[in-house]
């Protein structure tokens, strides 16, 4: 089902959304990795409707071109979604985060509690989510660079979840400690690493998947969005 999306500053932009029309529930904005809202976003989306929520997977792209989907598995279109990243602007894409925070709040389906999860740079924009804007909670996964966006940290005033993989090249031994010590002072932020996985370690069907790890990462997400969405211990 599509969704279409007041930008914050004009414009307009579309999501996939799961999970409606059947009554009222929370919450949660998928955020993309940068290879658009493609057929594993949407398999993201499906599976907290499923689980009982509204999921909705804004377009990041939409700046860029309408209906942008690529293949993480291809070498040509993943050298196309780095482009895409490079050219997309952080505050923009956080700007976007929050308009879709208020399209999913006042949907009809929706009770107004909101969270955010993304994937990759999903992940980092789920972090500065959890600091620019009053989502009730937000998890990442291997998000990319958050380690030079900790001057935000002290920012997070809500539940925060963040997973890496500890054989990630992004989130090296060291761009690990700077993001645990970043967070350490800061109660509302747990971070969970796993030994052996990769970067994309939860990413269905793909070459780097650690299924133990994505099978707990995923684990702890369901429970944490349970507890601080639906209030359920």
């Amino acid at each position: 089902m599509a969704m279409r999306i007041e930008g914050l500053e004009g414009g307009t932009f579309d999501a996939y959304a799961a999970g409606a029309g059947q009554g009222r529930r929370a919450g949660i904005i998928v955020l993309q990795e940068i290879f658009g809202v493609n057929a594993g976003v949407r398999a993201k989306a499906d599976h907290f409707a499923l689980g009982g929520y509204l999921a909705v997977a804004p377009d990041m792209f939409w700046r860029h071109g309408p209906d942008i989907e690529l293949d993480p598995e291809n070498e040509a279109e993943r050298g196309r979604a780095f482009a895409l990243m490079q050219a997309s602007s952080i505050d923009d894409a956080v700007r976007d985060i929050e308009a879709t925070l208020r399209a999913v709040r006042a949907h009809p389906d929706c009770d107004g509690n909101v969270g955010v999860i993304g994937w990759c740079w999903g992940g980092m924009l789920a972090y500065l989510a959890a600091a620019r804007t009053d989502a009730r909670a937000c998890v990442g996964y291997y998000g990319v660079g958050i380690e030079n966006r900790l001057g935000e940290a002290h920012a997070i005033a809500r539940p925060l979840l963040l997973h890496f993989g500890e054989a990630d090249p992004y989130s090296s031994p060291p761009v690990l400690a700077a993001i645990r010590a970043g967070l350490a002072g800061n109660a509302h932020a747990t971070v969970h690493s796993y030994p052996g996985a990769g970067h994309a370690f939860a990413r269905a069907g793909g070459a780097h998947r650690d299924e133990a790890a994505a099978s707990l990462a995923d684990v702890r997400t369901d429970a944490f969005f349970a507890q601080h969405l639906r209030g359920v211990a």
